[in-house]
């Protein structure tokens, strides 16, 4: 039986698993992850729900899928209206508080926590709307995604950096003056929004990264980059240049980098107090993202489709009860977290969450892996038609809805760069991977679901014409920072 104990769940944003030191990344560093891996355990083959920041936070929150919840994009996002791990262990008595980056509509719902700390929400309750046009196929444009990347990728600094700071000194605060005077066991979630793009970082990182080292990523050039028409069309929605330019390429994977870097140093710092203050010993750290980033690979640039770069996420975990320097491979998902974080704290899952999709992962780390088929599902930004992942055993499959599967052989061929569907090997083992998929949800009928929601959400901001006049979001403002709005192509 799991001892009660303290959890610190640190959540990143953006952070695709290969790139930490542990998982044996050529340049980034990593130390305080590293050290989190070296006392504990990390999880090769971990996914997100969905590879977007709403629908995958929301995933967190609840424990189930998007077609579950019908929280599917960043303006359709977490309301409270599920119930959350946070609030089961809230009602159970101890302390739950929130710090940075939660992304969900607002803190008058109730989200589940006991404190929210600087709490960074979707902006003004309604997120990026734009987006909800994809349900009238009319998405615009992402106007700026491509400055982001190939211009902004350099020396500086970013509005998300110093939120960063700000949530690390909150979190320290609250340790030191609630967290280590508790006869209770308590969690606290500490979420950074780093490393979001822009990629711009102080010139002591940007240092530690010479450009002309950075490993250039897997299929970015024009003429080896996948034609799938799925990926074609979110390439277009995202404004995907040619990306000829190798050394600007190169300067967003130092970049990237160096805000990893960056991210990791915040998490070292809380760990710091955490020693200090004498509360390691009973004190669990988890470690996730909310999604991966792509930064180049397949002629892509952040998320957005199911590839592994924007599917797969760290986990780590490391305290009481868990071995050191253990790796697991037994597939694992966000759903997971649900029930893993109750049995950290000892809490008893009630009538309601017995159809919870996810599993404790506590057996695993204990030694006690089984098979298990991943699934992800996306109905967000760039997409034309929904697209459903799962993933059974050396095997990939990635399922549009009226377009052509994907299939990858992740053993033999780990960066998906061969689509055994396109090139017709792989085809009955595609046909056997969908009846399996069938058996999570119908994809079309969720796809249908998803669009009726985005249109309806939609028609109560005033349409799409009124949409269109508001412009697009760029990112997520930080609180206090205004709104980045671009005029819709």
């Amino acid at each position: 039986m799991t001892r009660p104990a303290n959890v610190i769940f640190f959540m990143s944003d953006n952070h695709h698993a290969g790139v930490m030191g542990c998982a044996g990344h050529p340049h980034v560093r990593t130390p305080a992850l590293d050290s989190v891996a070296a006392r504990g355990a990390r999880f090769e083959n971990a996914y997100c729900s969905s590879p977007f920041c709403c629908p995958s936070r929301a995933t967190l929150a609840t424990g189930r899928h998007p077609h579950q919840t019908g929280y599917w994009d960043n303006a359709i996002v977490y309301d409270g209206r599920f119930p959350s791990w946070m609030r089961r262990i809230r009602d159970a008595g101890h302390e739950v508080v929130s710090v940075g980056k939660l992304h969900f509509r607002s803190s008058e719902d109730d989200n589940g926590f006991s404190r929210e700390l600087l709490p960074m929400h979707i902006l003004n309750g309604r997120g990026g709307v734009h987006m909800l046009l994809r349900g009238f196929d009319r998405e615009p444009e992402a106007t700026g995604q491509w400055e982001l990347y190939m211009e902004d990728s350099g020396i500086g600094t970013a509005h998300y950096q110093d939120f960063d700071e700000k949530i690390t000194e909150a979190a320290i605060d609250w340790l030191r003056e609630t967290g280590a005077n508790s006869d209770k066991p308590w969690a606290l979630f500490v979420s950074y929004p780093s490393p979001h793009p822009s990629f711009r970082i102080p010139e002591r990182l940007w240092n530690l990264y010479p450009v002309e080292d950075m490993t250039l990523p897997p299929q970015f050039r024009p003429d080896e980059r996948p034609m799938h028409p799925a990926v074609e069309h979110l390439r277009g929605i995202m404004d995907t240049g040619e990306m000829t330019d190798e050394d600007a390429l190169r300067r967003v994977v130092a970049g990237y980098c160096g805000l990893i870097n960056h991210v990791d140093e915040q998490i070292g710092a809380v760990l710091s107090a955490v020693g200090e203050l004498g509360l390691m010993d009973d004190t669990r750290i988890i470690y996730s993202s909310d999604h991966g980033e792509l930064h180049g690979a397949h002629g892509l640039f952040g998320k957005s489709c199911l590839y592994e770069g924007a599917a797969d996420v760290p986990l780590l975990m490391a305290g009481p009860d868990i071995p050191e320097n253990t790796v697991i491979r037994q597939v694992a998902s966000h759903v997971d977290l649900y029930p893993t974080l109750l049995e950290m704290l000892g809490v008893v899952p009630t009538a309601e969450d017995a159809d919870l999709p996810g599993i404790s992962l506590m057996p695993a780390v204990e030694g006690r892996e089984q098979e298990r088929q991943g699934f992800a599902e996306y109905h967000a930004a760039g997409s034309k038609a929904g697209s459903f992942m799962l993933r059974d055993g050396r095997w990939k499959l990635i399922y549009h809805v009226g377009m052509p599967s994907q299939l990858f052989d992740l053993e033999a061929d780990p960066q998906e760069l061969r689509d055994r569907v396109a090139d017709g090997g792989g085809l009955d083992i595609a046909k056997e991977m969908e009846a399996k998929l069938r058996l999570i949800c119908d994809p079309e009928a969720v796809d249908a679901c998803a669009k009726a929601d985005q249109r309806a959400k939609a028609n109560r901001w005033g349409g799409p014409e009124s949409i269109l006049q508001e412009g697009t979001l760029v990112i997520t403002p930080p609180p206090g920072v205004e709104p980045d709005l671009r005029p819709t192509n």
